[in-house]
């Protein structure tokens, strides 16, 4: 939507759309950037129960994690209100779901081209306990179907593979709950290594903080555009 503008007019439009927020939203909006990464993403194939789908996104938002990727080949990725609880807002989901292709393979293709090295989570006889996962490089993690798991283009297309250690009886955690496991343990993990560089580029952050105040306004399509022309900025194609 930004592509046309310069950063420094990403700034005049963003000083001026968040003149209509209020100064709580306002300090929000700067202070959550802050912990904001793409540094980690997560990637979900074929979630069909929706109050898995929601809390993963949840999941994403309160964590800081800015991106989430839904692959859809055989179920359409669906939202529940009551359990996203707005994060749909605050968060970018990426959706793969063309009809006749594999979009599993597209969708790691797509990561693959953005430097991410994509860890599949599940038992393999290559796999490495989530306390060992190396996240030095961009990762992606990737989360499969409640009833089946990853498929095998999945598992045979990831880089690396990670298991979450386990003490009971019950062979597997639920996808929502495995999903918030990982995030937790690794983006503290990131935050706390020296030298890491995982926040959003000062572009980056502008984006994303437009595209927050944008949801954070009554009409803002309408408001943008109007504030886009008394700036004298490109027109904002939405």
């Amino acid at each position: 939507m930004f592509e046309l503008y310069s950063y420094e007019q990403k700034q005049q439009l963003y000083s001026a759309l968040t003149e209509f927020c209020t100064d709580n939203r306002r300090q929000l909006l700067d202070n959550n950037i802050q912990n904001r990464t793409r540094h980690l993403t997560l990637v979900l194939e074929d979630i069909y129960q929706s109050q898995n789908a929601s809390a993963v996104l949840r999941t994403a938002d309160c964590f800081g994690i800015q991106d989430v990727h839904v692959i859809e080949n055989r179920y359409e990725y669906q939202l529940n209100p009551d359990v996203a609880l707005g994060s749909s807002k605050w968060v970018d989901y990426h959706r793969y779901n063309r009809n006749g292709e594999d979009n599993t393979r597209a969708a790691f293709d797509a990561l693959h081209a953005r430097g991410y090295k994509i860890i599949a989570t599940l038992p393999h006889e290559n796999d490495v306990m989530l306390a060992d996962l190396d996240i030095s490089q961009p990762t992606a993690l990737v989360f499969g179907t409640e009833l089946t798991g990853l498929s095998q283009t999945a598992i045979d297309l990831a880089d690396g593979y990670v298991k979450i250690p386990m003490y009971g009886f019950t062979e597997s955690f639920n996808i929502s709950v495995s999903a918030a496991l990982c995030t937790f343990y690794l983006t503290e993990k990131m935050r706390s290594t020296p030298g890491l560089d995982w926040h959003l580029a000062p572009d980056e952050q502008m984006d994303v903080k437009l595209g927050w105040a944008r949801q954070s306004i009554r009409d803002a399509n309408r408001l943008m555009k109007k504030l886009a022309a008394d700036l004298g900025l490109p027109e904002i194609l939405i």
